[in-house]
C-alpha cells in the first residue's frame, strides 16, 4: 500500500512538472492627462482593448483619464523618479525634451510636418523606432511603445482674430517650453506661462487673450465657451507617444511585453484613420453650434516669422532634422 501510494504521489508530481507554467496576471495602470471623448482617450481605451484582448485577460490595464493622476509634467516626474503609481501613460512627444531626448524636441519644431501623411511616414519609419529608442539610449528609466498623433494644434482666442498681423501684442498661454515661447513671441504675440488646468479660468478673466490646442482637445475642454475665436494655422501636429517604465516592463514575462508591443502597432494603425475623421466630425459641431473659423490658407508669411524658433532648435540636429522634413 504504501509503494502504491509513493508511486500515486510520483505520477502527480510529474503530470504537474509537465503542465506549463501560467504566467501571473497583471494590472498596469495607463495615465491619460485628457477626458475619454477625446482623440488621446481613444488611444488609451484602444491600447487597453487590444492588450486585453491579446492577452486574454492576462494582462489588464486600468486607464486613469482626466488627469486624476496630475498633470503630465507630474505624472512623467514620478515616472522618472521610480514612483510606482503609474506603470504606462500617453505623452506629447516633445516633452521628453525637457529630460535630454534632443531628438524628440524636434518633432515639436512649428511647421516641420505639412500634413498628417507627412507624420505618419515619419511614424512608420526606422527614423521613428530610433526617436522611440532615445530614452533608453540616454539612461531614462522608460521606454516607447509608439507613436500617435491628436491632430494638428491651432491657435484660438476671445476675440476675432483674422490673421497673422492680428496676434501683435495678444497674450498667448504657453507651457513653459522653449520652443512654444520663442514662435509665440516670432509671431508678435506676447507668450503667458499658465497651467493646463487653469486655462479656463485664465482665458475667462483675461490673464490670457488665446491659447494653442488640438481641435478635439479644445472642444472637449469647453475652451469654445470662453474663446469662441479658432484660427486654424496648423503650427504643429499633436504627436504623441506610449510609454511604459522599466520598473514595470522588467516585472513583464517576454510574451507579456509582446502583447504590448503588438497592441501599440494597432493603435498606430487605427489612430491613423480615426484621429482625421474625428477631427472633421468635432470641427463640424463647432461651427454649427456657433464657433467662429478661420482656416489659414497661406501659411507661407507664418513659417517666414517663425525661421528664428526653427533655426535655432534645429541647428545642432541639422542632418537629422532635414531628415524628417524630407519624408513629406
Amino acid at each position: 500500500m504504501r509503494k502504491f501510494l509513493c508511486s500515486v504521489s510520483l505520477l502527480v508530481i510529474l503530470l504537474v512538472s509537465a503542465v506549463p507554467a501560467m504566467s501571473k496576471p497583471v494590472t498596469l495602470v495607463y495615465a491619460e492627462v485628457n477626458p475619454l471623448d477625446t482623440i488621446v482617450g481613444h488611444i488609451a481605451m484602444t491600447f487597453k482593448t487590444e492588450v486585453e484582448k491579446l492577452s486574454k485577460g492576462e494582462v489588464k490595464i486600468d486607464v486613469q483619464a482626466g488627469g486624476v493622476l496630475g498633470t503630465e509634467a507630474q505624472i512623467l516626474d514620478g515616472m522618472l523618479g521610480g514612483g510606482d503609481t503609474v506603470d504606462i501613460m500617453r505623452i506629447s512627444a516633445f516633452a521628453l525634451s525637457s529630460y535630454g531626448c534632443q531628438k524628440a524636441m524636434l518633432l515639436s519644431i512649428p511647421y516641420t510636418f505639412v500634413s498628417r501623411e507627412h507624420f505618419w511616414k515619419f511614424a512608420n519609419s526606422d527614423l521613428a523606432a530610433e526617436f522611440l529608442a532615445e530614452p533608453k539610449e540616454i539612461g531614462l528609466p522608460l521606454r516607447g511603445i509608439c507613436y500617435g498623433e491628436e491632430g494638428f494644434r491651432h491657435f484660438f482666442f476671445k476675440e476675432a482674430v483674422a490673421g497673422l498681423k492680428d496676434l501683435k501684442g495678444k497674450k498667448i498661454r504657453v507651457s513653459e517650453d522653449p520652443i512654444m515661447t520663442g514662435m509665440v513671441r516670432d509671431l508678435g504675440a506676447s507668450p503667458t506661462v499658465v497651467n493646463f488646468t487653469e486655462l479656463y479660468s485664465a482665458l475667462q478673466t483675461g490673464v490670457t487673450d488665446g491659447a494653442e490646442q488640438p481641435v478635439a482637445n479644445y472642444r472637449s475642454n469647453a475652451f469654445q465657451e470662453v474663446a469662441p475665436y479658432l484660427l486654424l494655422d496648423g503650427h504643429t501636429l499633436g504627436a504623441v507617444q506610449i510609454i511604459i517604465a522599466d520598473s514595470c516592463w522588467d516585472k513583464l514575462t517576454e510574451q507579456q511585453r509582446a502583447w504590448l508591443i503588438e497592441a501599440g502597432k494597432v493603435v498606430q494603425n487605427d489612430n491613423a484613420k480615426y484621429s482625421e475623421e474625428a477631427e472633421k466630425k468635432v470641427l463640424d459641431q463647432l461651427t454649427k453650434a456657433g464657433t467662429h473659423v478661420v482656416e489659414v490658407k497661406n501659411k507661407a508669411e507664418w513659417v517666414e516669422a517663425c525661421q528664428n524658433t526653427i533655426k535655432v532648435n534645429t541647428s545642432s540636429q541639422s542632418e537629422l532634422y532635414k531628415k524628417i522634413v524630407e519624408l513629406q
